[in-house]
């Protein structure tokens, strides 16, 4: 009983810290000095591999023990929560579309208002939210209609990686925009999506 929570939560500590290693900006500068140019356009799909087979000893452990049910969310109910875990997938994806400047080690690795460094260039979903990432994670997870033990052990892991992550990644983000993205930071939620009205100021504030 006890190793079946033990054995996924070791395999979460193993992802998390081979995620947050090949994450690290000595990491990357390890890769341009040894890739050059071409660091940019491997390290995403290389890390997005790595991270996906890392994760799935996790997700097969979950598989096979999931632990007692602590609910089960009937239909309709259920339905609508799947939707929402679809539609909360098509955020990370649009994040990185409406933002690839982010994303670039040469960028990362420079400091404010220089050349490499580029602008914040507050676009699309970021208009609304500052971290889709952790949004788009959050709601995946917790709106999993059957929860087991196990699950919930996990999840509630997840969700404080997840969050440190999260500020681990502005603190980033500041170190590359500086000034520019602390008044982002004042104007836009972390989490909780602005409405309508303060989406256009922030076309204001981008003017």
């Amino acid at each position: 009983m006890v190793s079946s929570k033990i054995t996924p939560v070791f395999s979460l500590a193993a992802f998390a810290v081979i995620h947050s290693l090949t994450a690290s900006l000595p990491f990357k500068r390890l890769l341009v000095r040894g890739l050059g140019s071409r660091a940019d356009w491997l390290y995403l799909p290389v890390y997005s591999l790595v991270a996906m087979l890392t994760i799935l000893p996790l997700v097969y452990q979950l598989y096979k023990n999931p632990g007692r049910v602590l609910y089960k969310i009937p239909s309709p109910w259920r339905w609508l929560m799947v939707g929402g875990q679809l539609i909360a997938s098509i955020i990370a994806p649009k994040a990185f579309l409406d933002a690839p400047n982010r994303f670039k080690i040469r960028s990362q690795l420079s400091v404010p208002q220089t050349p490499e460094a580029g602008s914040l260039n507050i676009r699309g979903i970021y208009r609304w939210v500052r971290d889709p990432f952790l949004l788009s994670g959050l709601v995946i997870i917790w709106l999993t209609p059957t929860m087991t033990v196990n699950l919930l052990v996990i999840y509630l892991l997840t969700t404080i990686y997840l969050y440190l992550g999260s500020l681990h990644w502005e603190s980033r983000l500041i170190a590359q925009f500086g000034d520019e993205y602390r008044e982002y930071q004042r104007r836009v939620n972390r989490l909780i999506p602005k409405s309508w009205k303060n989406a256009k100021d922030i076309d204001k504030f981008k003017e």
